[in-house]
């Protein structure tokens, strides 16, 4: 058993594909498949099933892949903190993010951070929903993950940042773009856009129409909030998503956003494997985002009736 054995295991359950994995490590799939059966052979029991569409773990397969995440996971980190006390003042935050978060929660800080830490480098790697973040958080040797707070992750810390109130984006010349607020009902017979399919904000929105009764009818749907809120500007339809900062101004005049008081305020913050094992430079990164969020949220007038 070798550390690419369980490296190339850990990637092939995080995929459920060995040819994916193949792809990602530029080799065939029949050496992938040779470093899980090297595992089989030595553990002496099944560690994924082959399906048509993929592989899955078996219960072994599930039980070392838990443990092999973490322990990679660990020693990426202090094979990376060792590299960083070699080059001295250097050194790398990475953070896995969806492809917005860096504009709407992180601008402000990266220059921040960048004029106090010039020589630190910070690599982002985009993912397309919280649960894939997840999922990178624990496979590679990321610092920290910017995500939708949801369900408690095994092995994974969430941190809430900021609370973002639900508005309903509409054009200007919409009906509903004179209400200071929209009730559920007013949800029911327009046309929406839908938000990401598997992203946490769909799932909480789709949970709300569902114990309101309102049937969302769409032949819309996005990869990310910006494109739905685009589209809402458009006219294209209505979005219901959070408030981002960023949105809105004297750049979009066309655009509104109303109030939808009767939806949970959805957080957003950090997702880490442990707080207290991050570097003092990612722990510094982090928080200078949530001064920044914080402060922003402070300062940042309500969205009643407004653009």
């Amino acid at each position: 058993m070798t550390l690419d054995d369980l490296r190339v295991f850990v990637a092939v359950c995080r995929a459920g594909s060995l040819s994916a994995v193949a792809r990602e490590l530029s080799c065939t799939q029949s050496a992938v498949s040779q470093h899980v059966k090297r595992l089989e052979r030595e553990i002496g029991a099944a560690l994924v099933e082959r399906h048509p569409r993929g592989v899955v773990p078996t219960p072994a397969g599930r039980l070392l892949q838990a443990a092999a995440a973490d322990g990679i996971a660990g020693l990426d980190l202090a094979l990376r903190r060792l590299a960083d006390l070699v080059r001295g003042d250097g050194g790398s935050v990475r953070i896995t993010t969806g492809a917005t978060t860096v504009r709407h929660f992180m601008s402000e800080a990266v220059v921040d951070f960048r004029h106090r830490h010039p020589l630190v480098s910070l690599e982002f790697q985009t993912e397309n929903s919280s649960r894939s973040c997840f999922g990178a958080l624990a496979a590679h040797d990321l610092d920290l993950a910017w995500i939708t707070i949801g369900a408690p992750v095994r092995g994974i810390e969430q941190r809430p940042v900021i609370d973002l109130p639900w508005v309903l984006a509409v054009h200007a010349d919409d009906p509903l773009a004179t209400r200071s607020s929209v009730e559920p009902r007013d949800l029911t017979g327009i046309r929406h856009i839908r938000l990401p399919e598997n992203s946490t904000s769909r799932a909480r929105l789709d949970s709300a129409f569902a114990e309101w009764g309102i049937h969302v009818t769409s032949d819309t749907g996005v990869a990310d909030w910006d494109t739905a809120i685009l589209l809402a500007e458009l006219g294209l339809g209505h979005a219901v998503v959070p408030a981002l900062p960023g949105w809105g101004g004297a750049g979009h005049p066309s655009l509104r956003f109303v109030p939808i008081p009767a939806l949970p305020a959805l957080s957003a913050g950090w997702a880490v494997r442990k707080w207290d094992a991050l570097s003092p430079l990612a722990r510094a990164f982090a928080d200078t985002v949530i001064h920044s969020c914080t402060h922003g949220q402070e300062a940042r007038p309500g969205t009643h009736g407004g653009h």
